[in-house]
């Protein structure tokens, strides 16, 4: 996958690359309880995440696992005021539709890490689309890969992480070929 626009790509999506989109704040501020089901669920009992006085004298407070930045991008299935169905990864969906890719797999999982999230933050986020390849078969079947950065802020405006996602949308054997 490289950084390079290929002539193949439609401009609606070769001008959607390197720009920003899709700006959200969470509508909740982080809470120790999603951090903690997080914690339960996968069995970690890191005193740094679970003890007060051990996160004072680490970090100079309490902290959530790193692991649940993406939970602050999120959105409830269903929240009031909300029109329509509720998706994180709107570049991603965008990509799906543009090209007429029904099916997709994230196949790449990255997180790079900067500030520690703390109860009581608010994150915001923005979506990056790095780059898009051109027509690729692969077992799954005919389509592209892709790559989104999220990019993870707090009410200061710190970064506090990065998320990069490879995705990779196709149609099965025997469907349409992708555009």
């Amino acid at each position: 996958m490289s950084e390079n626009v290929n002539d193949d790509i439609p401009a609606s999506v070769t001008d959607m690359i390197g720009k920003p989109m899709y700006p959200e704040t969470a509508s909740f501020p982080v809470e120790r309880s999603y951090g903690y089901n997080t914690l339960a669920a996968t069995q970690n009992g890191n005193p740094l995440l679970w003890d007060d006085e051990v996160a004072d004298e680490l970090t100079g407070g309490m902290i959530v696992a790193p692991t649940t930045l993406s939970l602050w991008m999120r959105p409830h299935f269903w929240e009031p005021g909300a029109q329509g169905e509720q998706v994180a990864l709107k570049v991603h969906f965008d990509l799906k539709r543009i090209f007429g890719l029904p099916e997709a797999v994230m196949t790449d999982n990255t997180i790079i890490f900067y500030d520690p999230v703390r109860p009581g933050d608010v994150i915001s986020n923005q979506q990056v689309l790095k780059s898009v390849s051109g027509p690729k078969t692969t077992k799954l079947g005919a389509g592209r890969f892709w790559v989104i950065d999220v990019e993870f802020h707090n009410q200061d405006g710190a970064l506090v992480g990065v998320e990069s996602y490879t995705g990779f949308g196709y149609n099965r054997p025997g469907a349409r070929e992708a555009k």
